[in-house]
């Protein structure tokens, strides 16, 4: 991860680049995230139907992804989404992949990012009534 890209992803972004959530088109739910932390604390209390609505649709892969440019969280977000969670599961799940992440991200110096060595942990997430599992890595 670039300096910029730490940047970028903990500091604030201008409104015009903020994740401004929806509950369906056209339904603004009045919350938006100019920054990574805003993001994870959206998360607690925005309506589980906008979580739901944005994660179906790739908004917060997009988002994360093209603005903040983090690919890394990106993935993990689209691994989330394809275990198809929903409600309180998904708030839980999406909750803690971002916290985790952003945790990460203000551990790292930012002088020394390309010489440290990111920690690892394998999170499991099994599908509820299924047998199939699907393994994520939280660096």
């Amino acid at each position: 991860m670039s300096k910029s890209e730490t940047s970028t992803t903990s500091g604030l972004l201008p409104r015009e680049k903020a994740f401004y959530f929806f509950t369906s088109i056209g339904n603004y739910s009045g919350e938006s995230a100019a920054s990574l932390k805003e993001f994870v604390e959206a998360i607690l209390k925005i309506d589980v139907k906008s979580l739901e609505f944005h994660l179906y649709r790739g908004d917060f892969e997009k988002w994360i992804a093209g603005t903040l440019e983090d690919r890394s969280l990106a993935s993990k977000i689209r691994q989330l989404r394809e275990l198809m969670p929903i409600g309180i599961d998904l708030r839980d799940r999406l909750y803690l992949i971002v916290s985790k992440h952003y945790e990460n991200l203000k551990k790292r110096p930012v002088t020394s990012i390309s010489s440290s060595k990111p920690r690892t942990t394998t999170i499991t997430f099994v599908k509820p009534g299924a047998s199939k599992t699907a393994e994520g890595q939280v660096k």
